[in-house]
């Protein structure tokens, strides 16, 4: 009794109605609730139901004088908010925020993109259970309606700030999945657009250890998710995705899926795949300038003739000769580098007997293959895009 009453006296307690008797009248059933911390409540063990009755009983005796309802005592743990697991250790800042929205604005980039806010909110949010900013309108569904289909007077990036939606300040979780929903193929199908944006995001995003990445396909377009950035090799695939998507290329892409897989699992493969990579795209961009070339021809070949295409030689300088002997060297070791650890697949790899003091390839070595064959994509592709944008301009 003495501990009964002690817990009453030290926790707080809380009414639920947890029924109804229609007999006699009508009769409400309450149970009286007492938190206690999750450490004294396993403490309690079996004597939590020991202690209920001896509550009950004397809540009744008092209760009884005053009403007819029932009431009952029940020790149950304490309920305790933690902080959102999905913000905790993010370093996903409010800065980084800013600048992305600052990039939108800066775009002109319509964040409900073909559909009208409304329509893009309720994507995310049950915009019934958010309240008016207007008294008109019983819910955000109604006002969000209002001044942005019905009358047009709100700005058009009111989103950013309002504070329902606490996009700034609120979850990274949250944040993310809206940038998500920005680029969602049914709210921005031109692909082109989505890649930019993207892009841009992932910049910004990086430095949090945050990305968006492709997670499906969707009519041939991609959704993305958001994910952790485990180490630059993720990074690098990354941007390899972003160039296949912008070369259109569907084998770029099966490379690149399995060097995601390959790069921590089986160095040796990554790094075989990171010179099929670099071939891939070289005869990419070749079939699309309408350049032939032969199954024999190496990636020495490939590369000379993708550099001669392009005209990889920077815009602007007076000693052209020495400017393109440069670009050339650098690619020239970007693959021959490559090549190199390909190369060590064959030492490395399997199907050969090794001695006891044998050291395979590790996840480092592939990061370095993968990371140099995306640097390599990623110039060409640019530049075959921007020849190409120029073209269509004249």
């Amino acid at each position: 009794m003495a501990e009964a009453a002690g817990l009453v006296r030290t926790y707080p307690a809380r009414a639920e109605q947890t029924g109804y008797d229609n007999w006699n009248g009508g009769t409400e059933i309450w149970e009286v609730q007492f938190e206690v911390p999750a450490q004294e409540y396993a403490r309690l063990g079996a004597k939590r139901a020991q202690l209920d009755e001896q509550i009950t009983a004397r809540l009744k005796s008092i209760l009884e004088q005053e009403t007819q309802n029932w009431y009952s005592a029940r020790i149950v743990p304490e309920n305790v908010k933690r902080k959102d697991w999905r913000v905790e250790g993010t370093g996903l800042s409010r800065q980084i925020r800013i600048n992305i929205l600052d990039g939108m604005r800066l775009e002109d980039v319509a964040w409900f993109g073909k559909l009208d806010e409304v329509e893009f909110l309720s994507r995310l949010f049950d915009l019934q259970q958010y309240p008016s900013t207007d008294s008109r309108f019983k819910d955000a569904a109604g006002d969000i309606w209002q001044h942005c289909v019905n009358n047009d007077d709100w700005d058009r990036d009111w989103v950013y700030s309002d504070s329902r939606f606490d996009l700034v300040d609120g979850p990274a979780d949250r944040f993310l999945r809206f940038l998500c929903e920005v680029v969602h193929p049914l709210v921005r199908p031109d692909r082109e657009e989505v890649l930019k944006l993207v892009s841009h995001f992932n910049g910004q995003l990086s430095h949090a250890g945050w990305e968006l990445y492709e997670e499906e396909r969707i009519a041939g377009r991609p959704r993305f998710a958001y994910r952790r950035i485990a180490h630059n090799g993720s990074r690098a695939v990354s941007r390899a995705r972003t160039v296949a998507e912008a070369l259109d290329a569907g084998w770029m892409a099966k490379e690149i899926e399995r060097l995601e897989l390959a790069v921590d699992r089986d160095p040796a493969l990554a790094i075989g795949t990171a010179k099929e990579l670099i071939e891939t795209c070289c005869k990419t961009i070749l079939t699309k300038k309408g350049v032939a070339f032969t199954k024999s021809e190496d990636l020495g070949d490939l590369t000379k003739k993708v550099a001669r295409e392009l005209q990889l030689v920077p815009e602007g300088i007076t000693d052209e000769t020495k400017g393109a002997d440069n670009i050339r060297l650098i690619l020239r070791n970007l693959t021959q580098l490559t090549n190199n650890l390909a190369q060590l697949r064959g030492l490395y790899g399997t199907g050969h007997g090794r001695d006891g003091q044998h050291r395979g390839l590790q996840p480092r070595h592939a990061r370095l293959a993968v990371a140099s064959a995306v640097a390599f994509i990623d110039f060409v592709a640019e530049t075959y895009r921007h020849r190409e944008t120029a073209k269509k301009a004249s």
